[in-house]
């Protein structure tokens, strides 16, 4: 794992969208097309509002979640709405979308449907993760009721899982999927986070499920 500390949010989020757009860049150079997996939530919306407008060529650009709650894209709550808002937008409208929602009442009927869709894209190029405060990443839970199944070596693309505090049900890329990435990194903020982050390095992926993808990743943290 390597660490990039920097001294204020606003730099890091630029930063790493450089970065970011950088690796994407590098990977196109060598093959027609490439793949580049984020997250959810709010704290990666100042890097996709950077990278949305890098002169790539994104139309050769597949973009997919780490992990995707099972609600509509018109759901305020829906991973996929913040990205087609704060990503998809500018150059980047031009990249092409593969949800992981597909409208079934649970998400258990739609996995083998949406792991097909997804194989083509695998292994990830570029991956940006984030972390919970409970040392989650992606929708790997600790306490999460198939997250043993998730973190299992032979684990499929996909999982659909149950979590404390989770709300809905998720729609989950297992472990060994995240960990077999060309490029991770992983965007933490607040002391908090840090802490958790340095408490994930001591335990097992059961305990701290961001342990299953730490040794080949960047972590960026700012305060």
């Amino acid at each position: 794992m390597e660490l990039v500390e920097y001294p204020d949010r606003e730099l890091m989020m630029i930063s790493l969208a450089d970065r970011l757009g950088s690796e994407l860049a590098t990977a196109l150079r060598g093959r027609e097309r490439v793949s580049f997996c984020v997250p959810g939530g709010t704290t990666p919306g100042p890097v996709f509002d950077t990278l949305s407008g890098i002169n790539i060529d994104w139309n050769r650009v597949t973009v997919f979640l780490n992990d995707e709650r099972w609600l509509p894209e018109t759901h305020e709550r829906s991973n996929a709405r913040l990205v087609r808002q704060r990503l998809l937008t500018g150059r980047a409208a031009a990249a092409t979308f593969v949800p992981f929602y597909a409208g079934t009442a649970e998400p258990e009927a739609a996995l083998d449907v949406l792991a097909e869709a997804l194989s083509p894209h695998l292994p990830i190029d570029v991956l940006l993760l984030g972390m919970g405060a409970d040392m989650h990443t992606a929708s790997l839970f600790p306490g999460a009721d198939r997250l043993a199944e998730a973190l299992a070596p032979d684990a499929p693309v996909l999982v659909a899982l149950r979590a404390p505090g989770a709300g809905e049900p998720r729609v989950t890329l297992t472990a060994r999927v995240l960990a077999d990435a060309m490029a991770c990194h992983i965007l933490i903020t607040g002391k908090d986070k840090r802490a958790a982050l340095d408490r994930a390095q001591g335990l097992s992926p059961e305990q701290a499920p961001v342990k299953a993808v730490l040794a080949n990743a960047t972590v960026h943290w700012a305060e």
